[in-house]
């Protein structure tokens, strides 16, 4: 139970010129000293500085103070700097509360009015104060193992790190191959290196290292648990190969009556039902398409199996669900680029001289579909005239992707630099709103393919393509001229506009993880803790969580993957108390407050029972609840009433 004579002390912070600017502090300090249960109170100028926690314990051990007001920005930067240095200093780190006098009153209010509001804040958190119960974090053990989904190259790096750390890691790729976007990469900007030269010793590392599990052509079914033990359903799709067996002779394909587009190469060339994704695939196996077989139940072929000398096909092979226990998960799900089909100015996918980004990289890459030879879809003739349109879908309100895919300035630029190494006498032509090139020596390649590769750059946005002929014909305005402009190209690349992998939004449910408005999986706080959802134990790497070039990607992937070592080493694990409960003596047992729950923290029996590592304390349970038998520790209803009462009541001596 809280003191019946509380010792309150607040602290009111400068935060610069943040607060203080707007804020008249010392006065906000000075009436706080007479709210009830204060016994002192002070401002300062930065109070997440030391001399400010420094402040801030010596005060807790002199005045005997039994609960703490830090009046300053957002809880989110630093409730968790402050209820430290209180806990250092002897008080219980759950008396200490932040009244956000920053977001809330500075920065959105002006003259007195915004002292009035202060000091408001400052009292109804005051009364939450006095009605605070000391709290323990809630501990439990920690299953050694992590769960990394999605095998690009993000997953890739975050999978090795974990690894080499010394923890167990199950790597989930829902392709037949690990590598990703990556592996259909032809050179990378802006050393313009081989992507495979890079990708590949990654890849093998990753299969032959120990403690590492590749579950390749796999999805994630159903996650349950919390941080620390969450149980993961694995479903695994059959393959019809045994990989053991397989010595990938490829007689199988060569015999396979089907011919299908073939997903690696974006559609420009055709693989057989039974396949390999690309020759330096990671498992190194082939899978049977069972989705263009022409049939398995009943067997209507069989001509693969009739020439596969070492037996390796097996159409008795079955789809698998497999249970695993980790502590962490690590999403790397990656990206995939807006369908330029949807792009109706822009041929609407209809005109087959107009294609995307990756189209190209297959069309640059050795072993693509052309071999490396650039010609174009329709006829097979080499393009002497390009043109690459930039932003196609990106910070375009129109398709709903307002958003910059940041990347594209930079492939582009490599894109015709490769197109003029490969046609020395073509010609290429970039259209664009304005050159975003953030990276190291990003802004230096850029002025190389301007300045040395003769790379015509056309600042403007393109209104139309269109086919006439034998050309695609461009249309667009030079906005530094306002000259109308019409290129009477033979290819047409469309930088599109980065999304989220299929299956992300989907994914996010399973795991109770939010997405952000474009659907690019949202981060706990832009700034703070960019690399953590929500949900604990869940962590964000690479395109995942929104467009991202390959080193970014790769630093981030190190960066949670460290996260997930630093949570994989501790002994025990604690979660913040404060969450719902339930008062057994009021619950009838009726159930309505489960299906409520996002975190599927509450079970009912007889009665409704939390589970206080699952609840993140979102409070929904508790307004759902018809009898009042859920409340919220430290925010219980007469606090709130309390806290009410002190924001509406009359403020002396502000001067408004």
């Amino acid at each position: 139970m809280p003191e019946t004579r509380p010792r309150l002390g607040v602290f009111v912070c400068h935060c610069g010129k943040n607060i203080a600017g707007t804020v008249d502090v010392a006065k906000v300090a000075e009436i706080a000293s007479r709210f009830p249960g204060v016994v002192y109170a002070t401002h300062h100028e930065y109070m997440c500085s030391d001399p400010g926690q420094a402040l801030l314990k010596r005060a807790i051990k002199e005045h005997r103070l039994t609960g703490v007001v830090v009046a300053a920005c957002s809880p989110t930067m630093h409730e968790e700097t402050f209820r430290r240095a209180a806990e250092e200093a002897g008080l219980n780190p759950y008396l200490l509360e932040i009244a956000n006098i920053r977001e809330q009153v500075s920065w959105v209010h002006s003259g007195p009015a915004a002292t009035e509001k202060a000091v408001r804040v400052v009292r109804a958190i005051a009364e939450k104060v006095r009605g605070n119960r000391p709290l323990r974090p809630a501990e439990v053990g920690v299953t050694r193992r992590a769960l990394v989904v999605g095998g690009g190259i993000a997953g890739i790096q975050a999978a090795l790190d974990i690894a080499n750390a010394g923890f167990e890691v199950i790597l989930v790729e829902r392709s037949p191959s690990i590598g990703g976007h990556m592996a259909q990469l032809s050179e990378t900007f802006p050393t313009l290196d081989c992507s495979q030269c890079i990708l590949t010793p990654k890849m093998v590392e990753v299969a032959r290292h120990p403690r590492i599990r590749i579950l390749a052509y796999s999805e994630v079914e159903e996650v349950s648990g919390f941080v620390g033990n969450y149980r993961v359903r694995i479903r695994k799709k059959p393959t019809y190969v045994d990989p053991a067996k397989c010595n990938l002779c490829g007689e199988c394909a060569k015999v396979c009556p089907v011919r299908v587009p073939n997903e690696f190469d974006r559609g420009l060339s055709l693989r057989a039902a039974i396949y390999i994704p690309f020759p330096q695939a990671v498992p190194s196996t082939y899978t049977l398409d069972a989705r263009n077989c022409l049939g398995l139940l009943p067997l209507c072929c069989g001509k693969c199996a009739e020439v596969c000398e070492a037996k390796a096909i097996d159409f008795d092979m079955h789809e698998e669900i497999l249970e695993e226990e980790v502590g962490a998960i690590v999403l790397a799900t990656g990206y995939e680029l807006y369908p330029k089909e949807a792009m109706a100015e822009y041929g609407y996918g209809t005109v087959p001289d107009v294609i995307d980004g990756l189209e190209f990289e297959r069309l640059l890459s050795a072993s693509g579909p052309t071999r490396g030879e650039i010609r174009r879809p329709s006829d097979g003739k080499i393009p002497k005239e390009v043109v690459f349109i930039q932003c196609s879908g990106s910070r375009d309100p129109e398709h709903h992707k307002p958003y910059c895919s940041k990347i594209c300035c930079m492939y582009t630029a490599k894109h015709a630099l490769l197109y003029r190494h490969a046609v020395p006498d073509g010609q290429a032509y970039v259209f664009y709103i304005d050159i975003r090139a953030g990276g190291k020596d990003y802004e230096e390649f850029v002025n190389r393919a301007m300045a040395e590769e003769r790379i015509l750059y056309i600042r403007g946005k393109v209104a139309k393509v269109f086919r006439e002929g034998e050309k695609v014909v461009v249309w667009g305005v030079d906005t530094l001229t306002g000259r109308r402009v019409e290129v009477r190209a033979d290819l047409v690349v469309l930088a599109q506009a980065m999304v989220p992998s299929p299956g992300t939004e989907e994914l996010a449910r399973k795991l109770r993880v939010a997405c952000g408005g474009e659907g690019f999986l949202k981060e706990a706080h832009p700034k703070l803790r960019p690399l953590e959802a929500l949900t604990a134990g869940v962590f964000l790497a690479g395109a995942a969580q929104g467009p991202k070039d390959i080193p970014e990607s790769v630093a981030q992937a190190s960066g949670a993957a460290a996260k997930v070592v630093a949570l994989l080493s501790q002994p025990k694990l604690a979660h913040a108390p404060e969450v719902a409960e339930v008062a057994e003596e009021l619950c009838s047992g009726c159930g309505i407050c489960a299906p409520q729950c996002p975190y599927g923290a509450i079970a009912v029996d007889e009665v409704a029972r939390v589970n206080e590592v699952l609840c993140e304390g979102c409070g929904t349970c508790v307004a759902a609840c018809p009898s009042g038998a859920l409340t919220f520790r430290n925010v219980e209803d007469e606090q709130v009433l309390r806290m009410v009462r002190a924001a509406l009541a009359e403020v002396e001596g502000v001067g408004v």
